[in-house]
């Protein structure tokens, strides 16, 4: 047997030698990766083209697209106003005195003439007595000196008085004439302030509540305190400011004669649309160089009595004439930031952005007034699917106008 020392030292070396076979075949692995790798690039990039995978053409887009209208229609500019009585009158008594009796509902309707209230009567009346015996004296007067100057002409005929005296008489006659003129007048005025012991109603309307209750004393005049107030109900101002910009649209037609045929309509708070119609009363004469407005004033009826002053109200003004516009439905503008825009679809089958300028909505419609032409089929249904130049497989739908809807909002159109 071998000693172990010798069988140590065959072991090293045969350890050895494996290790220097495993590094002298490390680089030749690696060159042959690496050669590999260059091979099967050139392979790849030396490939004919035809032998590339081809992508799919995209698939049309289903939407439902409608040509832009046509129609001569009215555009109207929407403000805010107020109303307001056409007659408004606060009652004051025209006498002094104690107040007697009242004789109206508060808030109810009056009409010219009825009685309000009543100021205790009793001074005015003896008033009255105390002229009618002025008259009374004043005449009998009258009646002596027309006696005392006949007889002073028979006596001045038979040379029995002198000149002197019968002027005296004469003179005498005129100041019992103006004596009755006097107590006449006195007399009216006692008459008319026994009348004013009676507050009438100076005009229709609807009555506010009595300010002055029975037994208070007031006094006559401006610088007494208002009794109650009555304002007219029918018909009834709506006032409202107009800009600059709507009043140049209509300047044309504002004053005279043309402002009345500018169609004008009126909706409350509560109301739908814009379902009263009116006509322009009247336009100021100037602009207010502080706000840029104009002050417009329309006229409405108030049959059923529920327009009250100081109601706030929309109005709607348009021009006197339709003109042509092109009209689209309101589902087809799309906003891009500031901008308005619709999708056309060209004869190609694809669609192209298309920048608009809206106007307002008419019989539901959209007016556009640049951007579009009268025909061309926009994109109304499907819009979020769509992008520039994506073909579409279109649907034809007709665009219709909404007449409840005009009569609603009293937008007037023309065919």
């Amino acid at each position: 047997m071998r000693p172990l020392a010798q069988l140590r030292r065959i072991d090293r070396e045969a350890n050895h030698s494996t290790r220097r076979r495993s590094r002298a075949a490390a680089p030749l692995a690696i060159a042959v990766a690496v050669i590999a790798a260059v091979g099967g690039g050139f392979a790849y990039f030396n490939a004919p083209v035809n032998a590339a995978p081809q992508p799919s053409p995209p698939m049309a887009v289903p939407v439902s697209v409608a040509a832009a209208l046509e129609r001569r229609v009215t555009e109207f500019d929407e403000f805010s106003g107020r109303l307001e009585a056409i007659d408004k009158v606060e009652v004051r008594p025209r006498v002094a005195g104690y107040i007697e009796s009242i004789h109206f509902a508060p808030g109810g309707m009056v009409k010219k003439g009825d009685t309000l209230f009543v100021i205790d009567p009793k001074p005015y009346a003896a008033e009255v007595e105390r002229a009618e015996a002025a008259l009374a004296a004043a005449r009998a007067k009258l009646a002596l000196a027309t006696s005392e100057l006949d007889r002073a002409k028979r006596l001045l005929d038979d040379a029995a008085i002198a000149q002197r005296e019968f002027e005296e008489r004469v003179n005498a006659q005129r100041e019992a004439q103006a004596s009755i003129q006097s107590a006449q007048a006195a007399l009216d005025i006692a008459r008319l302030n026994l009348g004013y012991t009676r507050v009438t109603a100076p005009i229709s309307g609807r009555v506010s509540r009595a300010e002055v209750t029975v037994g208070n004393l007031v006094a006559a005049g401006a610088n007494g305190p208002a009794l109650t107030s009555i304002v007219s109900t029918s018909p009834v101002y709506a006032t409202f400011e107009v800009d600059e910009q709507a009043y140049l649209k209509f300047a044309g037609e504002a004053h005279g004669r043309g402002a009345k045929q500018l169609p004008v309509y009126m909706g409350l708070a509560n109301e739908p649309g814009f379902p009263r119609k009116g006509a322009i009363e009247f336009v100021d004469n100037r602009l207010d160089p502080q706000s840029g407005t104009i002050r417009v004033r329309a006229l409405f009826d108030n049959a059923d009595g529920v327009l009250t002053p100081g109601m706030f109200a929309r109005l709607k003004v348009g021009g006197a004439e339709a003109k042509p516009a092109v009209l689209i439905d309101g589902r087809a503008v799309g906003t891009d930031q500031s901008k308005k825009f619709v999708f056309v679809v060209g004869a190609d089958g694809k669609v192209a952005y298309r920048e608009v300028r809206l106007g307002p909505v008419i019989d539901g419609l959209r007016v556009v007034r640049a951007g579009l032409a009268a025909g061309e089929q926009i994109v109304v249904n499907g819009l979020q699917r769509v992008r520039r130049g994506v073909p579409v497989a279109p649907t034809v739908v007709q665009l219709e106008r909404k007449p409840e809807l005009a009569q609603q909002t009293g937008a007037a159109t023309g065919s």
